[in-house]
């Protein structure tokens, strides 16, 4: 029997021995939406105003919320984090790569195999050495697929995709290509899979500042025929219909909303909203058409009869970024737009009222991604499954995104073979230990190394200016009270343990691209 079900007996009173396994109460589906740069203050069940989202909100009005959890501040460290169960102030748990290297597959000069093969001569086995969240779906006998923006490194090879669990898999390889929403190409199981009528090397990417000729540039369809979200719509459902015998784990990475901006269309919702500029008409699209793909697939789960055994999860990489700026409005880089100066993230931080931000997209709290502040590391996590998780829940148990490794190792009784940094947080979702959370998470971020304990004790590293800015979160969301001079000791203690978990060494806190990022790959293996 599995842990979820020994668990969920001593919840309601009975001894393990006694309980007795339906048929019914078989392994679920799993279903998991990883949403881009999506600060939870752009979902409407967290307050947002503008953008409706009763898709997602409905994840959360059937399922558990989570509060007080931590992704990472930057892309590639968090799908690293998330698919390995290890926090990213490591220095020996993976390599990410650079982006790009696909690109060069456009020019003909190259093949992708070439190109997959050099990615493999670089990395080695050092990104395959670890048990993945894939694995742990697979060594349960699901079969898995991964549907997307993919993976951990800037550029992923066609054999590390399959070294990481992944059954089958379509999408980009490559995250500079991802940043465009007309790719000419992506892959399909180690192949290469033109896209009709999308011509464009650079996959249809603009510039995020606004101007009319960047206006007229976004909208210019000329080689944009299939916008990649629809192409992964489509193989997502056609991936539930063919496992609907079979027990599934889908992920899918989107590129929604990450930039920059690009929409086939503006939503109904904000043709006629005054409260918009053009460009930010099209970025809540995009909000907007994240929810609206949730809601199709659970439809999709409905229509099949998949939806009572289908656990989904909804969470996002890293918090909230700002993908347009316009003379005026919101400048990038972002800065005090009262006063135009550029925040030193010292005394002076971005907040959405002084940045110009409309949606409040960080929710209220300090900064965006990339840095340390909690608007750039707390990420939203839903979890529904119906008749085993209880509606309508609220935690604010200090978790994380590296958490769901042992998670859901836990629930199929897959043994890891080696410690991770995160714990299960099925005791939660069961209800049969509430009180489960880890003692402080750990990020790095372009700034320096953070750790929050679950008492909500905050300490912030300016690594560059050895700076240590200490917050108690319970009294202090904005991070508006430095205590650092309060409580020296508390400084030190987490200092110490901040330390140990970079490996020694504060420096692995602070993520740089020429620290943790590979040079691009050579192709030419002489």
């Amino acid at each position: 029997m599995n842990k979820f079900f020994l668990a969920l007996a001593g919840v309601t009173g009975l001894a393990g021995c006694q309980a007795i396994e339906k048929p019914e109460d078989k392994l679920p589906n799993v279903v998991f939406i990883y949403a881009d740069d999506l600060g939870r203050g752009l979902l409407s069940h967290e307050g947002q105003q503008i953008v409706k989202t009763p898709n997602i909100d409905r994840i959360a009005e059937e399922g558990i919320r989570f509060s007080n959890v931590r992704g990472c501040m930057f892309c590639a460290p968090a799908r690293a984090s998330l698919l390995t169960g290890y926090h990213d102030c490591h220095t020996d748990k993976w390599q990410i790569t650079s982006g790009g290297a696909y690109k060069k597959v456009f020019d003909g000069d190259v093949t992708a195999d070439e190109v997959s093969q050099a990615l493999d001569r670089q990395v080695g086995s050092s990104n395959t050495s670890t048990t993945t969240l894939a694995e742990v779906f697979k060594k349960a006998g699901y079969t898995t697929g991964q549907v997307g923006k993919l993976e951990w490194g800037f550029s992923v090879s066609f054999e590390e995709m399959k070294q990481h669990g992944w059954d089958y898999y379509y999408g980009y390889l490559d995250h500079v290509m991802a940043h465009g929403f007309y790719p000419p190409y992506m892959f399909e199981n180690g192949q290469k899979i033109d896209i009709p009528g999308n011509t464009r090397k650079d996959c249809g990417k603009t510039i995020e500042r606004e101007t009319p000729k960047a206006y007229k540039e976004r909208w210019n369809m000329e080689g944009k025929s299939l916008y990649s979200q629809n192409l992964f719509l489509d193989k997502m459902l056609s991936f539930i219909r063919e496992n609907k015998d079979r027990p599934f784990f889908l992920y899918h990475p989107t590129q929604l909303p990450h930039g920059p901006v690009a929409i086939p269309k503006v939503h109904d919702d904000f043709k006629n909203d005054d409260r918009l500029t053009q460009i930010e008409k099209e970025y809540a699209s995009m909000v907007k058409m994240l929810d609206d793909h949730v809601g199709v697939i659970m439809q999709e789960l409905e229509k099949l009869g998949l939806e009572e055994n289908t656990m989904i999860i909804f969470s996002s990489d890293n918090g909230h970024e700002i993908y347009y700026s316009q003379e005026g409005r919101i400048l990038k880089p972002v800065r005090n737009m009262q006063t135009g100066e550029r925040f030193d993230n010292v005394t002076t931080k971005f907040y959405s009222e002084l940045g110009g931000d409309v949606f409040n997209g960080n929710d209220g709290m300090a900064g965006l991604k990339y840095d340390n502040w909690e608007g750039g590391l707390r990420i939203p996590l839903l979890v529904k499954w119906p008749g085993k998780i209880e509606g309508g829940q609220e935690a604010n148990n200090l978790v994380a995104n590296y958490d769901l490794v042992p998670t859901f190792a836990d629930l199929l009784s897959v043994e890891l073979e080696e410690a991770k940094d995160g714990i299960s947080i099925m005791p939660i979702l069961t209800g049969a230990d509430k009180t489960t959370e880890h003692d402080y998470t750990i990020n790095s971020s372009m700034y320096g190394g953070t750790i929050v304990t679950k008492e909500g004790w905050k300490l912030r590293n300016y690594y560059s200016k050895d700076i240590f800015q200490l917050y108690y979160l319970p009294d202090d969301y904005r991070e508006e009270n430095n205590l650092a001079d309060q409580f020296p000791e508390k400084v030190e203690e987490l200092k110490a343990i901040l330390t140990k978990e970079c490996n020694g060494d504060l420096a692995n806190g602070l993520f740089t691209y020429q620290k943790f990022v590979l040079p691009m790959v050579k192709l030419n293996p002489n």
